[in-house]
């Protein structure tokens, strides 16, 4: 399979509770796609099944050449590999508040990877000088505006140098001016090859920067195409909800 990211009919449940259901999607290196849905539509699910944050009950999960199989999710030990292939941008950014920037953005290589300390700092900086927060490097997140944060989350969801970056609602803090930035800086990681899955409900940032668009209603893919087609020609109810701003 040549996808950065290929989900074949992904099951979740909660319980008796259904949360996925034969969920088929795959994003290509390179590309910008676009996971939308109103609120409690299993978008967040989705995302945790791929980072293997969260166990499914039955399909499969292949990032690159590596896959996760349902059942119990297997020890971090064995995950090592999903780990340098995959990276995550939670919604609060999720900084250790007790930890300086370059350390947050060097933890994971040096403790999931073993990477020697000068290696891993010298990728973090390097990362931190491209995303414009190098001069942040000893700052604690506290000290850090929302921008700066988020470009730091970036910083170390890149340091082990994913295939497959992941991203939950990354626009939902931000003014237009610094969206649009964040769109810029988001083409340009897509552009050296690594597949962009991203949570949004910002219709416009996904209109004028994502490649593709999938749709998610009460966990079950809906709809999907070329962001343009499907956001401006929606052909399922619950696309047409999301772009009204209502209930499916």
């Amino acid at each position: 399979m040549s996808g950065a990211l290929v989900v074949q009919d992904l099951q979740v449940a909660h319980g008796a509770r259904t949360v996925l259901s034969d969920i088929d999607l795959e994003v290509a290196p390179g590309e910008m796609c676009a996971l939308m849905g109103l609120s409690g539509s299993g978008k967040s699910t989705l995302l945790r099944s791929i980072a293997a944050l969260q166990p499914f009950g039955a399909g499969s999960v292949t990032v690159g050449d590596f896959a996760l199989r349902p059942g119990p999710l297997p020890p971090e030990s064995r995950l090592r590999g999903l780990r340098s292939r995959v990276g995550m941008v939670f919604q609060a950014h999720s900084l250790f508040e007790h930890l300086t920037v370059l350390d947050n953005v060097t933890l994971a290589p040096m403790h999931a990877l073993r990477w020697p300390r000068a290696k891993a700092e010298q990728v973090a900086s390097e990362l931190l000088e491209t995303l414009g927060v190098r001069h942040r490097a000893s700052a604690y997140p506290r000290q850090l505006s929302g921008g700066e944060a988020q470009r730091v989350a970036i910083a170390r969801a890149l340091a082990p140098g994913p295939l497959l970056l992941l991203m939950d609602e990354p626009t939902s803090a931000l003014d237009p001016a610094r969206r649009g930035a964040l769109g810029d800086t988001l083409r340009a990681l897509a552009a050296q090859g690594r597949g962009l899955l991203i949570s949004t409900h910002d219709v416009d940032f996904a209109r004028g920067h994502c490649d593709r668009v999938v749709v998610l209603s009460q966990g079950v893919l809906v709809e999907q195409g070329p962001a343009a087609d499907v956001l401006v020609r929606p052909q399922h109810e619950a696309t047409r909800a999301l772009l009204q701003g209502t209930d499916a």
